[in-house]
């Protein structure tokens, strides 16, 4: 029970990396509060995922990209929990693949807006209800590192948000309040799954552990980042990816 007594709250929490992440808070100990966008029955079922383990949580809807939205939706879930031990900035959408020249600039627009925003606003109404000690989780993508041809709104996103991590990790360190980031490489989930069927199952001989993560992979990762044994860990880029970026 490495989070006992502790309280967590992820955004994007109902599917995939962060469902992953929220029932793996819960089998450590942690209470949840579980965001999401717009599928409330998935979000109503992790939840319960969460209760049947022993543990507290309740969801709440809101869209990462809007900072009205996050700014009620933390102030909301604050007063619930009465504060946070751990905030996870996990929400984000993938990008059509398209060269620079054929970017749309509105739907370049879009995925920021979600993937390098979403972050911000999570961290800029998150940070606020920290407990002592407490910290933040950013989920990114080794995509940041890769910058693969046809995908710049996703990756130049997740790199501004890992340059995001490490900017909150030194104003927070004086306070001993710690901020990390996972990059998660492909993860079988909703975006994983669709970037598998659009290359191919020979995607996966590019991993070198030869298969593709898992939700509860990143969930580990997670644990780990949020507990005590990473207490001398911080402003760091985790990368969960089977091996790809070495």
């Amino acid at each position: 029970m490495k989070l006992a007594g502790r309280t967590a709250i992820v955004t994007g929490g109902s599917r995939g990396i962060g469902r992953g992440i929220v029932l793996a808070f819960a089998r450590e100990g942690a209470d949840v509060a579980i965001n999401y966008r717009r599928d409330e029955a998935a979000a109503r079922e992790t939840a319960d995922q969460v209760r049947a383990l022993g543990r507290r949580a309740e969801i709440y809807q809101g869209d990462v990209a809007e900072w009205p939205a996050m700014e009620t939706m933390f102030a909301e879930a604050g007063k619930t929990f009465g504060g946070f031990d751990i905030v996870v900035a996990n929400s984000g959408v993938a990008s059509r693949t398209a060269s620079v020249v054929d970017t749309d600039p509105g739907y370049w627009a879009k995925v920021l807006a979600v993937d390098l925003n979403g972050v911000f606003f999570t961290c800029k109404a998150g940070v606020p209800l920290l407990r002592a000690q407490g910290n933040v989780i950013v989920v990114s993508s080794i995509g940041a590192d890769l910058c693969a041809p046809y995908g710049a709104p996703y990756y130049v996103a997740k790199a501004g948000a890992n340059a995001l991590v490490k900017v909150l990790a030194k104003e927070l360190a004086p306070e001993r309040k710690r901020v990390n980031c996972i990059a998660p490489g492909m993860v079988a989930s909703d975006m994983g799954n669709r970037l598998v069927a659009t290359l191919g199952e020979g995607v996966v001989n590019t991993i070198p552990l030869g298969r593709i993560g898992q939700p509860e992979d990143i969930g580990a990762a997670a644990v780990f980042l949020a507990s005590s044994e990473a207490s001398f860990i911080t402003g760091k880029i985790l990368r969960i990816d089977g091996g790809v970026f070495m």
